[in-house]
């Protein structure tokens, strides 16, 4: 893709999620406080969240990989679930990842 064609896109993108954002700004209140509206925004953040979550940690450019960021993904969910703070899981994550990459594990 071209430099223009880049800009064009990234152009485009803003426009678009300020439009989303401005359109949730122009709604009438009752439309948002309905309980299934809530409960589908919910579900739509938890998704988006898992999305992202599984691309970062199988993907490695254009193609599926598996290495130190799945078991550092574990440890990190072990941790959550044993409802250590954020600040613990993030760091177990993150040694496991390196202690991985040190003893040979392709990063």
């Amino acid at each position: 893709m071209s430099s223009a064609g880049l800009w064009i896109t990234v152009a485009i993108a803003s426009l678009l999620c300020f439009g989303l954002k401005l359109a949730g700004h122009l709604l009438p209140e009752r439309l948002l406080t309905e309980p299934r509206v809530a409960r589908t925004a919910a579900l739509v953040t938890a998704a988006l969240l898992a999305a992202l979550v599984a691309v970062q940690t199988f993907s490695d450019g254009r193609s599926l990989t598996v290495d130190a960021r799945l078991p550092a993904l574990a440890v990190a969910a072990v941790a959550l679930w044993r409802k250590l703070p954020f600040i613990v899981v993030v760091l177990l994550a993150a040694l496991t990842a390196a202690a991985l990459r040190a003893a040979g594990w392709a990063s």
